[in-house]
Formats: structure tokens, C-alpha cells, sequence
């Protein structure tokens, strides 16, 4: 009787994947990110990605960035973090010490919300704002609040 497969991707790789998956869901035609929960048992308890609120038409959306704060994008659409944590539907406690996968590291906003929601750690892609205002009191919020965070890379 032949052994069991052993070349299994790991949890993280899994979950992350899951978060690549739904940042393909996202219309923004600059930045596409992707937030998947997953509690300490390895279950999935949310997904989602950027995007306008479900009540605004995205067809008709401004996806700019413009000087009119009417037209800009960033007023509008909501993080793939906070809609993850959004479309759960279950009681917020089952977050606590939760882990998020999600595919580019969380702005100030969303370090915020992810602390208000008990998560326990941040797993991550890409860090492009490294360096950044925002970047550092992202960092600085998860460090104070003792929330891990570290960068993983996909197999290819």
C-alpha cells in the first residue's frame, strides 16, 4: 500500500493562495489585494478583496486617482482586510488569535481594524509601501498591540 503524499504546500501557502484568489475578484485597475481569516484549527472563516461597497455600481465607479476627492478611488473602496472581516458571519470572538494572509501588507486603517478584531497575526506577499508614513504606523500599531506579522514568498 503505497504512503501518503508528502509534497503538500503548508497551511500558509495554502491560505495565501486563497487570498491571491480572491485579489483577482478585485476591479481596481491598479492595486489588487486579497485577505483570507483563517482561526488557529486551519479553517477559513473569510475572504475578500478591494472593492467598492456592494451598493455602489462599480461600472459606473471612478477608478482614478484624481485631485477631486470625488473622482479618487481611495474614498471609496474598502480594503480587502476590513471586507474580510465584514462578510463574516459569525461571532467577531472566533478571530481572536486568528491569522490573516493578505497580499500586500495592511495600511494604518486596516491595522486597526485587524487589532479591533483580535486577529493574532499578519502574514503577508508584498510590502510595497515599505518605508512609507503609513508602512511604519502600520508597524508601529501591530507591534504595540503584539500582533506578529512577517512576510512569506509562493513556490512557484
Amino acid at each position: 500500500m503505497p504512503g501518503k503524499r508528502t509534497d503538500v504546500i503548508s497551511w500558509d501557502e495554502f491560505f495565501m493562495r486563497v487570498a491571491v484568489a480572491a485579489s483577482l475578484r478585485s476591479k481596481d485597475p491598479n492595486t489588487q489585494v486579497g485577505a483570507c481569516i483563517a482561526d488557529t484549527n486551519h479553517r477559513i472563516l473569510s475572504v475578500g478583496y478591494n472593492g467598492t461597497p456592494s451598493a455602489l455600481n462599480d461600472d459606473e465607479f471612478p477608478w482614478g486617482t484624481d485631485e477631486d476627492p470625488l473622482h479618487d478611488k481611495h474614498n471609496y473602496v474598502i480594503h480587502a482586510e476590513a471586507n474580510a472581516i465584514l462578510n463574516y458571519r459569525g461571532s467577531l470572538k472566533d478571530m481572536t488569535g486568528a491569522t490573516v494572509y493578505v497580499t500586500l501588507f495592511p495600511c494604518h486603517e486596516c491595522a486597526k481594524t485587524l487589532v479591533q478584531a483580535g486577529i493574532g497575526e499578519v502574514v503577508y506577499l508584498d510590502d510595497k509601501y515599505d518605508g512609507t508614513e503609513d508602512n511604519l504606523i502600520s508597524k508601529n500599531i501591530l507591534q504595540r498591540c503584539g500582533i506578529a506579522y512577517r512576510q512569506i514568498a509562493l513556490s512557484e
